[in-house]
Protein backbone atom coordinates (compact mmCIF):
# COMPACT_ATOMS: atom_id res chain seq x y z
CA UNK A 1 0.00 0.00 0.00
CA UNK A 2 2.83 2.40 0.79
CA UNK A 3 4.40 1.68 -2.59
CA UNK A 4 1.16 2.67 -4.31
CA UNK A 5 1.02 5.95 -2.35
CA UNK A 6 4.61 6.72 -3.38
CA UNK A 7 3.65 6.03 -6.99
CA UNK A 8 0.70 8.43 -6.72
CA UNK A 9 2.98 11.19 -5.45
CA UNK A 10 5.46 10.58 -8.28
CA UNK A 11 2.62 10.41 -10.80
CA UNK A 12 1.47 13.89 -9.83
CA UNK A 13 4.51 15.34 -11.58
CA UNK A 14 4.89 12.73 -14.35
CA UNK A 15 3.50 12.66 -17.89
CA UNK A 16 -0.10 11.47 -18.15
CA UNK A 17 -2.20 9.74 -20.75
CA UNK A 18 -5.86 10.72 -20.72
CA UNK A 19 -8.74 8.57 -21.92
CA UNK A 20 -11.55 10.99 -22.76
CA UNK A 21 -15.19 10.50 -22.02
CA UNK A 22 -17.23 9.16 -24.94
CA UNK A 23 -20.33 11.24 -25.65
CA UNK A 24 -21.45 9.36 -28.79
CA UNK A 25 -24.37 7.81 -26.85
CA UNK A 26 -25.35 11.01 -25.06
CA UNK A 27 -24.38 11.90 -21.53
CA UNK A 28 -24.16 8.31 -20.29
CA UNK A 29 -20.91 7.92 -18.35
CA UNK A 30 -18.61 5.90 -20.59
CA UNK A 31 -15.04 6.26 -21.78
CA UNK A 32 -13.39 5.79 -25.16
CA UNK A 33 -11.92 2.34 -25.74
CA UNK A 34 -9.52 3.56 -28.43
CA UNK A 35 -6.04 2.43 -27.47
CA UNK A 36 -3.68 5.42 -27.06
CA UNK A 37 -0.34 5.14 -28.83
CA UNK A 38 1.47 6.40 -25.72
CA UNK A 39 0.66 3.12 -23.97
CA UNK A 40 1.74 0.77 -26.77
CA UNK A 41 5.06 -0.14 -25.19
CA UNK A 42 3.67 -0.25 -21.64
CA UNK A 43 0.56 -2.43 -21.70
CA UNK A 44 -1.29 -4.91 -23.87
CA UNK A 45 -4.09 -3.42 -25.99
CA UNK A 46 -6.51 -6.17 -24.97
CA UNK A 47 -5.88 -5.55 -21.26
CA UNK A 48 -6.46 -1.82 -21.72
CA UNK A 49 -9.72 -2.36 -23.59
CA UNK A 50 -10.90 -4.87 -20.98
CA UNK A 51 -10.24 -2.40 -18.17
CA UNK A 52 -12.04 0.49 -19.87
CA UNK A 53 -14.96 -1.73 -20.91
CA UNK A 54 -15.33 -2.99 -17.34
CA UNK A 55 -15.35 0.61 -16.09
CA UNK A 56 -17.99 1.49 -18.70
CA UNK A 57 -20.12 -1.48 -17.60
CA UNK A 58 -19.80 -0.54 -13.92
CA UNK A 59 -20.83 3.07 -14.59
CA UNK A 60 -23.81 1.80 -16.63
CA UNK A 61 -24.77 -0.37 -13.65
CA UNK A 62 -24.51 2.65 -11.34
CA UNK A 63 -26.80 4.76 -13.52
CA UNK A 64 -29.32 1.99 -14.17
CA UNK A 65 -32.83 2.91 -13.08
CA UNK A 66 -34.87 0.22 -11.44
CA UNK A 67 -37.14 -0.53 -8.54
CA UNK A 68 -34.29 0.03 -6.06
CA UNK A 69 -33.69 3.56 -7.38
CA UNK A 70 -37.42 4.26 -7.30
CA UNK A 71 -37.71 3.12 -3.67
CA UNK A 72 -34.62 5.16 -2.71
CA UNK A 73 -36.19 8.25 -4.31
CA UNK A 74 -39.51 7.73 -2.55
CA UNK A 75 -37.82 7.20 0.83
CA UNK A 76 -35.71 10.30 0.24
CA UNK A 77 -38.79 12.43 -0.41
CA UNK A 78 -40.66 11.01 2.58
CA UNK A 79 -37.77 11.66 4.95
CA UNK A 80 -36.60 14.99 3.54
CA UNK A 81 -33.47 13.18 2.33
CA UNK A 82 -32.35 12.40 5.89
CA UNK A 83 -32.54 8.68 5.02
CA UNK A 84 -29.20 9.09 3.26
CA UNK A 85 -27.52 9.84 6.58
CA UNK A 86 -27.93 6.18 7.54
CA UNK A 87 -28.15 4.45 4.15
CA UNK A 88 -25.96 4.22 1.05
CA UNK A 89 -27.56 4.67 -2.34
CA UNK A 90 -27.14 2.14 -5.12
CA UNK A 91 -24.94 4.67 -6.93
CA UNK A 92 -22.61 5.06 -3.94
CA UNK A 93 -22.33 1.27 -3.59
CA UNK A 94 -21.29 0.92 -7.23
CA UNK A 95 -18.79 3.80 -6.90
CA UNK A 96 -17.14 1.87 -4.05
CA UNK A 97 -17.10 -1.22 -6.28
CA UNK A 98 -15.40 0.84 -9.02
CA UNK A 99 -12.79 2.17 -6.58
CA UNK A 100 -12.04 -1.39 -5.43
CA UNK A 101 -11.74 -2.58 -9.06
CA UNK A 102 -9.33 0.26 -9.90
CA UNK A 103 -7.25 -0.55 -6.81
CA UNK A 104 -7.05 -4.22 -7.86
CA UNK A 105 -6.09 -3.28 -11.43
CA UNK A 106 -3.35 -0.98 -10.15
CA UNK A 107 -1.98 -3.64 -7.80
CA UNK A 108 -2.03 -6.50 -10.32
CA UNK A 109 -1.50 -4.90 -13.73
CA UNK A 110 -0.64 -1.23 -13.90
CA UNK A 111 1.71 -0.54 -10.97
CA UNK A 112 4.15 -3.32 -11.99
CA UNK A 113 4.35 -1.66 -15.42
CA UNK A 114 5.01 1.80 -14.02
CA UNK A 115 1.49 3.07 -14.66
CA UNK A 116 -1.27 4.15 -12.34
CA UNK A 117 -4.94 4.05 -13.26
CA UNK A 118 -6.66 7.09 -11.74
CA UNK A 119 -10.27 6.83 -10.59
CA UNK A 120 -12.46 8.94 -12.95
CA UNK A 121 -14.37 10.29 -9.95
CA UNK A 122 -11.21 12.21 -9.01
CA UNK A 123 -11.42 14.00 -12.37
CA UNK A 124 -15.13 14.78 -12.28
CA UNK A 125 -15.95 11.72 -14.42
CA UNK A 126 -14.39 13.49 -17.42
CA UNK A 127 -11.36 11.29 -18.06
CA UNK A 128 -9.53 8.17 -17.03
CA UNK A 129 -5.87 9.01 -16.65
CA UNK A 130 -2.75 6.88 -16.70
CA UNK A 131 0.10 8.77 -15.07
CA UNK A 132 3.49 7.31 -15.90
CA UNK A 133 5.56 6.71 -12.80
CA UNK A 134 8.87 5.45 -14.15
Amino acid sequence: MILLQDMRQQAAVAAKVFIQRDYTKGTVCQFQTKFPSELETRIDKQQFEETVQTLNNLYAEAEKLGSQSYVEGCLACLTAYTIFLCMETHYEKVLKKIAKYIQEQNDKIYAPRGLLLTDPIERGLRVVSYPSVS
